[in-house]
């Protein structure tokens, strides 16, 4: 699980609803057209922009940036070169029974087992990557569209709020209600895009940044193995995937 998010979803829940409360009653800024208007409006314009299973899938995606677990880089370097130092050791068949705790390193290893050449390998494991890369952009961009759509459809709110309020000022008992739903429907755009969407739309990119980089490690990590790499040397080059400040000492140096 990823706390930074959640502790932020959190955090902006929290400090929304808290400076409500020190200010009055919460129940005035409850509007359910206001809700129908933003939420339903921005759900509809973003339904057009993809397909209908994207859409749904999107949400799906979006669960990584709250439950995304990927294994450290440098245990991935660690169980890469246990792996490379037993197959250099025993032939690539005695890792057959080898515990990998990632899943992809598992896929290549059993690719390599069953006797694939590196160039079928590279070009299984290099699609299996770009694929998910684009089910991930698809997400960032649903929920990027929903932080373009919200505060629009919060504006179409206002103008709509707006026109009630001016086409009934001969009726004080209108105005209170037409102007909520105008000032409404813009703070839940802006909520709705500013403290969900858009941040949820960047976390979903970096985590879809850092599964790219962690999978071409693995990728260059198979290639060494099956090519019989010197596990030490196959160390040293893995090691590059990694900021300076992470690789080892003598390594940095």
């Amino acid at each position: 699980m990823d706390l930074a998010t959640l502790i932020g979803l959190v955090s902006v829940i929290g400090v929304v609803v808290g400076s409500i409360l020190i200010g009055g009653d919460i129940g005035i800024f409850i509007n359910v057209p206001s809700i129908i208007i933003v939420v339903g409006g921005t759900l509809a314009a973003t339904i057009i922009r993809v397909s209908l299973g994207q859409f749904l899938g999107s949400f799906k995606v979006g669960l990584k940036a709250v439950f995304n677990k990927q294994t450290p880089p440098e245990k991935l370097i660690e169980e890469a070169v246990e792996l490379a130092n037993v197959a250099r050791k025993e032939g690539i068949l005695a890792l057959e029974n080898a515990e990998i705790s990632d899943p992809f390193l598992k896929r290549g290893i059993s690719l390599c087992i069953d006797g694939h050449p590196p160039e079928v390998v590279q070009q299984m494991l290099s699609k299996d990557i770009n694929l998910a890369i684009e089910r991930h952009e698809v997400g960032v961009n649903m929920f990027k569209a929903i932080g373009d759509y919200a505060p629009a459809m919060g504006m179409i709110g206002t103008l709509i709020g707006l026109v009630q309020m001016l086409s009934n000022m001969s009726d004080p008992k209108s105005i209170g209600p037409a102007m909520a739903v105008a000032l409404l429907t813009t703070l839940y755009g802006a909520i709705i895009a500013n403290g969900f969407a858009l941040p949820i739309s960047e976390k979903l990119k970096t985590i879809s940044d850092q599964e790219r980089l962690t999978r071409s490690l693995i990728l260059e990590s198979i290639s060494a193995i099956q090519a019989g790499t010197n596990p030490r040397v196959m160390e040293q080059l893995l090691y590059t995937y990694l900021p300076e400040s992470k690789r080892p000492a003598a390594d940095a140096e």
